[in-house]
């Protein structure tokens, strides 16, 4: 229902610090009607050209400054992803992607308050670094 909406077109690039590219970033819009604390995020995957990304490569940030691991959100009750602003998911790896064209599938699960299954998008798209 809201595959579309999950990822933002045009926002995967590759992540430089300190002169290194450190991995890609890509930005999606949650699920629901509302905002969620980010502890009710129930899982963040990417696929980059078929292969399944590490879940302990994954980042996440509601604000671009305090960034967390999958399992550190769990406890994040303090930051809130709010409706009309991006979840920024970031890949770390070494080099980011190389130059050319990839296939990407991005997968968020979240829980809200009134319906007792997760809700889940999924977006395949493909990008050109």
């Amino acid at each position: 229902m809201f595959d579309n909406n999950v990822y933002i077109d045009n926002t995967l690039k590759n992540v430089v610090e300190n002169d290194q590219t450190v991995g890609y970033e890509m930005q999606t819009n949650i699920t629901y009607y509302r905002g969620i604390p980010m502890s009710m995020i129930v899982k963040v995957e990417v696929k980059e050209d078929g292969q399944d990304v590490p879940r302990d490569d994954i980042r996440i940030s509601v604000d671009y400054d305090d960034w967390f691991t999958l399992e550190e959100a769990r406890t994040a009750v303090n930051h809130k992803w709010e409706y009309g602003e991006p979840l920024y998911v970031r890949v770390l790896k070494d080099g980011g992607l190389a130059a050319g064209t990839h296939e990407m599938v991005l997968t968020e699960a979240i829980r809200t308050a009134y319906i007792p299954t997760p809700l889940e998008g999924v977006k395949a798209f493909t990008v050109t670094i």
